[in-house]
């Protein structure tokens, strides 16, 4: 077996999540997160448009996590981000960490934006 290790350049993985937090980079953060090339912070949900723009160019696809279970996103957030040049990939919120750790290992221009579970 040849193991390999894995960088994650500026990005941080996501180490682990339970109700109504996530653990990312080794440190706890409360609510909806998002993270991606410039580090992590707080995130105000679908309504909160601004953060999730400024990733334009330096993403190309944005995983959306919408909590436990799978659920649709706002439409207008969806065209306000693919008119940006995002790419958007919905998924439950921890089939997202699990996506998200995977395509970052790999050296992807991705990002993350969470929902708690």
């Amino acid at each position: 077996m040849r193991l390999n290790e894995i960088t994650y350049n500026n990005a941080a993985p996501v180490d682990g999540y339970g109700p109504g937090f996530f653990r990312i980079g080794d440190q706890v953060h409360d609510g909806a997160v998002l993270t991606g090339p410039e580090g992590t912070g707080a995130w105000g949900g679908y309504a909160d448009h601004t953060p999730l723009l400024a990733l334009a160019g330096q993403v190309d696809v944005l995983f959306i996590g919408t909590g436990k279970e799978l659920s649709h996103i706002p439409p207008e957030l969806r065209q306000v981000l693919e008119d940006a040049g995002i790419g958007v990939e919905i998924m439950n919120s921890p089939a997202a960490c699990r996506t998200y750790n995977v395509l970052l290992s790999e050296g992807r221009r991705i990002a993350l934006a969470l929902l708690p579970v």
